[in-house]
């Protein structure tokens, strides 16, 4: 059976998925037909049930559960991590600095996006 699979050209994608998609294990007759995609693309593609499998970010997995199911393995949320906030001067960081500044997303749903609301 040939599946689509969807995750992000970044290195730790690419490591978790190596062997996988180099059949360095055995996947039990499943093949995979693999689509290098950034991460918010990939979330809107799961909104349209695009493809079999796919990497997504946690806000986009919460509107699509009628579509995916969450694997046992592979989750990267957890506290204390991300998003990164850099800057091109160099600005003491307090809460009312972030508020009152301009901060480039990756994506409307992307988990990034969902952890500045907390801010």
């Amino acid at each position: 059976m040939k599946l689509t699979l969807g995750f992000s050209p970044c290195p730790n994608d690419t490591f978790i998925f190596d062997a996988l998609v180099n059949k360095k294990i055995d996947t039990e007759g499943f093949e995979f037909n693999v689509v290098l995609e950034d991460v918010e693309t990939l979330n809107q593609w799961a909104l349209q049930d695009k493809l079999d499998i796919t990497k997504l970010s946690f806000p986009a997995f919460f509107q699509t559960l009628d579509h995916y199911a969450l694997m046992d393995a592979g989750s990267a949320l957890g506290n204390g991590v991300g998003p990164l906030l850099i800057s091109k001067e160099n600005i003491q960081y307090s809460i009312l600095n972030v508020q009152e500044s301009t901060i480039a997303s990756p994506g409307v749903n992307t988990t990034a996006n969902l952890h500045f609301g907390f801010a």
